[in-house]
C-alpha cells in the first residue's frame, strides 16, 4: 500500500469515526439555549446526549450482520442518508420530545459509520497494525473533541444552536460522498449469513464466548465509560457550577480532548517497547489512583476549576492509552465475522456508556461527585475484570517490536 494510499484511508475512515463525536459535542455549548427555546431544563436536554448513546448503542447490533451479508459500503450508504434526514429534523425541531427521539434516529444513523470503519481497518489492514491504526484513527477523531464544542460555541453564540445541526448535516453530506468515491469494497458479501434473528443471535452469543473478546471488550468498555460520564456531566460542571460561558466551555473541553490525543499517540511510541496487554493493565491502574485521588478531593470539597480541569486532563490520558490497544485486542481474533465482532464491541461500550450518562444525567445537579464516583467505580471494575478475565484467556496476543500482535500459544 503506498503511503498516499494509506493517508487517504486513514483520513476517510477518520471522518467516519468522527461523526458520531461532532454530533455529541458540538452541540454541547448549546444546552442552556436549547432548554431556554425548548421550555424545558438543562437536565432535560442532556436526554438527548443519553437518547443518542442509545440509538448508537442499538445501532450496532443492527448494522453487524448487514455489514456482514451486504458488504461495507450499501449499509453505510443507506446510515449516512438516515443521519442526513435526522440532522434535517433537528434543525426545525420545536419540542423536547420530539428532539430526543431524533437524536436516537441520528444516532442509529451515524453508528453505521461507526462500526463500518472499525470493520474496515480489520479488512485493510495486518492485524499487528491494527492497534497502531486505531491511534491514528484517534488522531482524526480527537480534532472532533478539540474542534466540535468550540466551534459549537462560537455558532450558537452567533447564529444559534439550530445552526449547528445544519452544519452536521452538511458534514453528513460530505462523508457520504468521500466514502462512496474513496473506499474500496473492502468485503465480499457472505450470502451465508443469515439475517434472521436466531443466528444473528447465535453469532453474537460465539463471538462473546470467546475470552479475549469478553475479557478485553468489558474492561475496555467499562473503563471508557467514565468519558462518557464526563462528557454527559461536562454542560452542568462548567457552566452551572462554575459558571463559564458557552465559548470558554468551548475552550475548556478542546484542551480535555488534547489529553485524550496526545495519549493514543504516545501509545504508538510505547508499543515498540511494551505489549498491548502491558500498556492496558498499566493505564488502568493509573486511572485508578486517579479517580479515587479525584473522590477524596471532592469528598473533602478541597477542589476547584483548576484543580478538575488537572485531574480529568489526567484521566481522559490514560483512556487515551487503553482504548486503542483493549479495541485491537477485543478484535484480533475475529476475521469472517469482524464486522459483527466490532458491532457486538460497540454495542457493549456504547450501552455502557449510555447508562454511565443516563446515571450522570439524573443525578448531577449541584454536585460533581455523583461523576466522580461514577469515575471510580467505573475504572476499578474495569481493572478487576481485566485481571480476572485473563486467566481465561488461552491463547494471548502480545505486541512486540518485531512482530507487533501475534497469537502465542
Amino acid at each position: 500500500m503506498t503511503k498516499s494510499k494509506y493517508i487517504k484511508l486513514i483520513l476517510i475512515l477518520g471522518s467516519l469515526t468522527a461523526l458520531s463525536p461532532f454530533s455529541i459535542d458540538m452541540y454541547l455549548p448549546g444546552f442552556a439555549g436549547i432548554a431556554k427555546d425548548l421550555n424545558t431544563s438543562v437536565a432535560n436536554v442532556s436526554m438527548t446526549l443519553s437518547s443518542y448513546f442509545v440509538g448508537i448503542s442499538a445501532g450496532q447490533l443492527l448494522y453487524g450482520p448487514l455489514l456482514d451479508r451486504f458488504g461495507r459500503k450499501k449499509p453505510l450508504f443507506i446510515g449516512l442518508l438516515v443521519y442526513i434526514l435526522a440532522s434535517l429534523g433537528c434543525v426545525f425541531v420545536t419540542d423536547i420530545n420530539t428532539f430526543i427521539g431524533l437524536r436516537f434516529i441520528q444516532a442509529i444513523g451515524s453508528c453505521a459509520a461507526a462500526v463500518a470503519s472499525v470493520s474496515m481497518v480489520r479488512d485493510l489492514f495486518p492485524v499487528k497494525d491494527i492497534p497502531k491504526v486505531f491511534s491514528l484513527l484517534m488522531l482524526v477523531v480527537g480534532l472532533s473533541p478539540m474542534l466540535a464544542p468550540t466551534f459549537g460555541g462560537y455558532i450558537t453564540a452567533d447564529y444559534g444552536w439550530h445552526t449547528v445541526f445544519f452544519i452536521l448535516m452538511s458534514m453528513g453530506v460530505l462523508i457520504l460522498l468521500a466514502a462512496q468515491i474513496g473506499l474500496p469494497n473492502t468485503f465480499k458479501p457472505d450470502t451465508s449469513i443469515s439475517l434472521k434473528p436466531k443466528p444473528i443471535i447465535t453469532n453474537f452469543i460465539s463471538i462473546l464466548k470467546e475470552p479475549q473478546f469478553y475479557t478485553y471488550c468489558f474492561a475496555g468498555s467499562i473503563a471508557f465509560s467514565g468519558l462518557f460520564a464526563y462528557v454527559a456531566a461536562s454542560p452542568v460542571l462548567f457552566m452551572d457550577i462554575f459558571k463559564v460561558d458557552a465559548k470558554t466551555y468551548g475552550w475548556i473541553f478542546a484542551f480535555m480532548s488534547m489529553s485524550f490525543i496526545g495519549a493514543s499517540q504516545i501509545n504508538s511510541l510505547l508499543l515498540r517497547k511494551f505489549t498491548s496487554e502491558q500498556m492496558i493493565y498499566g493505564s488502568l491502574v493509573v486511572q485508578s489512583i486517579i479517580s479515587l485521588l479525584f473522590l477524596v478531593l471532592v469528598m473533602n470539597d478541597a477542589i476547584g476549576l483548576y484543580e478538575t480541569i488537572g485531574l480529568l486532563f489526567l484521566f481522559l490520558g490514560c483512556m487515551g492509552i487503553s482504548n486503542p490497544n483493549t479495541a485491537g485486542l477485543t478484535l484480533a481474533p475475529f476475521s469472517k465475522n469482524a464486522g459483527s465482532a466490532s458491532a457486538l464491541m460497540g454495542a457493549i461500550q456504547l450501552g455502557i456508556g449510555a447508562l454511565a450518562s443516563f446515571a450522570v444525567g439524573f443525578f448531577v445537579k449541584n454536585s460533581m461527585l455523583p461523576m466522580v464516583v461514577i469515575m471510580a467505580l467505573t475504572t476499578i471494575m474495569a481493572l478487576i475484570i481485566l485481571i480476572l478475565g485473563k486467566q481465561n484467556i488461552k491463547n494471548t496476543i502480545a505486541t512486540s517490536p518485531d512482530e507487533g500482535i501475534a497469537t502465542v500459544h
